[in-house]
């Protein structure tokens, strides 16, 4: 017997990967390339986090995680100031991805993810690890060395080289 509902013979799955991206580094393309196999859409949630008081504006966040990824098909790019979750609802999406470099990040976003869980069951939490190339990469280690003129452009992807 041949099933002819469309919907149940293709799968269309959607992850958001949130974060507050300041700014995006080799480290976050890694995850969302890799997502981006995994997902038919990946929604870049740029937060725009004034407690953690970014070096970028949000609009600038937005813009470098825009151009980094606008040759990744499936990748889309939105800025946000609400709790994921409900952005998530919102979209209708049930998947967020969270990338993990080391045990510590771990710890975080095991809580994150059983808090997002507790305020929306549908919720599900995919940890991805970057290589072990850009497992070091981080927005801080990148921030830090923007702050003493070091050199930083292996660290980031290199479209967004000019907009910085």
């Amino acid at each position: 017997m041949q099933n002819t509902n469309p919907t149940l013979i293709t799968s269309y799955k959607r992850a958001i990967y949130s974060g507050t991206f300041d700014p995006i580094t080799n480290g976050h393309m890694d995850i969302i390339k890799r997502a981006a196999k995994i997902f038919d859409e990946v929604i870049i949630a740029v937060a725009k986090s004034e407690r953690k008081a970014p070096m970028f504006s949000h609009e600038k966040r937005v813009l470098f995680a825009q151009v980094a990824t606008k040759d990744i098909t499936g990748v889309s790019v939105l800025g946000f100031d609400t709790l994921l979750v409900d952005l998530a609802s919102k979209l209708e999406v049930n998947t967020i991805i969270r990338g993990l470099r080391a045990v510590s990040d771990f710890e975080y976003e095991l809580q994150m993810g059983y808090a997002n869980s507790s305020i929306n069951k549908k919720i599900e939490t995919l940890y991805l690890m970057p290589t072990l190339e850009n497992a070091f990469v981080s927005s801080t280690i990148v921030r830090e060395i923007i702050l003493f003129k070091g050199k930083y452009d292996h660290l980031i992807p290199k479209e967004i080289i000019e907009c910085m």
